[in-house]
Parts: C-alpha cells; structure tokens; sequence
C-alpha cells in the first residue's frame, strides 16, 4: 500500500492572512508543520501543495518537495485532488500547513485503519479529540463530530452537537481535528462532485462526503495540538516551542 501525505498551503488565510510564512522558533509555520511530517517516517513521500510562489519558494529553497496548484480551489481537499490525480497512490494523508505539532501516533493511528480494512468500507478517516471546556463546545470555530457506535461520522457541526436538552444523558463532546486520510478513489469522487446545500450552509467540506454517502472513521487522539487560525494561536505556539 502506497501512502503519501500532502500538506496544502494557502497563503491568503481568511482569518489570518500569510499565517504560514509567520516565524515559529526561527523558522517559518509551513517549513516546521513539512519538517515535522516528514519527521514522522510514516510516509512514501511527503509534499506540499500551494497557490503561493512564495510559499513555494520557502519549500523549495529548504530542500523539501512542492507542488504548484494549477487552478483556484474552494477547500484543501480539492487542492490535495488536483496534485495526486495522476499519481500511482492508495491512501494520501492531509496534514494542514498550520499544524507545525504534527503527533506521529496520532497519524500512525490514521494510517492503521486502512491496513485492517480489507473490504474497503472506508472512504476516509479522521481524527478527533474528547472536549470538555463549555467555551469550546459552543465556539462555532470548533467543529463538533457525532459518531455512531462504530465510530463512522454521523454528522460534523459549528453548533454544539448533539443539543443537551437533558444534560444527565453522560454524552461526549468531541472536537473534529482536521486532519484526514483518503482512499484515492474517494479524493476523486469528491473533486467531482458539486457542493450540496449542508457544506454550503456550515461551510465544512466533510459534509460533501457525508451527502454523498461515504464513510467518515474517526479516530480519537488525546493530543489537542495547537492549529494556527489567530495570531493569539500563533503567539501560543511561540511559547509552546520555547
């Protein structure tokens, strides 16, 4: 089984523009999260995917291997599907450019699932992280995944799901990290199938492969890490690293 992860890199950030470029520890958010990825020796090949020539130039330049998108793309996914269309790949591991504390067992656990998967009843996988803070389960910055009892994805949402009409039920809040592993051929169908109304509304591309029947499993990983979405993130990071 081939495995690969792609890292795709926007540079244009909607809430933090040109976070990936940022300084973390002397080097650049996008050169520490390819370090740490290849760091891992989990992979055939690790590359990064990018619509920026300078985020490029920085792969580049540091020995690591990138790839230039070839059209605009709405999410990473798309992107990730652009750069491995023509490769000879099974499964390809998206590890997201601001997530420089990349957990080798956490991926490790990812990649383990396909190898027990025989049938192919998986699509994709993914991980997520028990929450118990009452700010984060009702931030709408933190997408929420609901599972079912074999741990397939039921459904991802800004809300907090499910709604605690009765709060003595013991239910479990799980943050959805957003790191995921693709059967090549379920990376594809996503690329070209259109946008349904849920993903548009919650803005949370999971969703298209949910509406379209595919299975999501989810993996649970005790390693919150630390995403870099604000420059609160960024400064919390510095201090992490130190």
């Amino acid at each position: 089984m081939k495995i690969i992860s792609m890292i795709p890199a926007r540079y244009a950030a909607s809430r933090f523009p040109g976070k990936l470029m940022q300084d973390l520890g002397g080097k650049t958010v996008i050169l520490r999260t390819y370090e740490a990825t290849v760091a891992t020796k989990l992979f055939d090949d690790v590359i990064v995917v990018t619509d920026s020539e300078i985020i490029y130039k920085e792969i580049e330049d540091n020995g690591g291997k990138v790839i230039m998108s070839k059209k605009e793309h709405d999410c990473g996914s798309d992107r990730i599907a652009e750069a491995v269309e023509s490769l000879n790949i099974d499964v390809v591991v998206n590890v997201q450019g601001d997530e420089p504390f990349t957990d080798a067992a956490s991926l490790a656990k990812l990649i383990d699932v396909f190898k027990d998967d025989d049938n192919k009843n998986i699509d994709l996988a993914s991980l997520m992280v028990h929450i118990t803070d009452e700010d984060e389960i009702n931030n709408p910055n933190t997408v929420k995944v609901i599972i079912d009892q074999s741990d397939f994805a039921l459904y991802f949402s800004r809300s907090p799901i499910p709604y605690p009409r009765d709060k003595n039920t013991g239910v479990k809040y799980y943050k959805h990290k957003g790191i995921y592993a693709f059967r090549k051929e379920a990376l594809m169908d996503f690329y070209t199938l259109p946008m349904q109304t849920l993903e548009a509304t919650e803005k949370l591309e999971q969703l298209r492969y949910l509406e379209y029947g595919k299975r999501i499993k989810m993996v649970e990983t005790n390693v919150q890490g630390i995403e870099i979405d604000t420059p609160a993130d960024l400064e919390r990071a510095k201090k992490v690293w130190k």
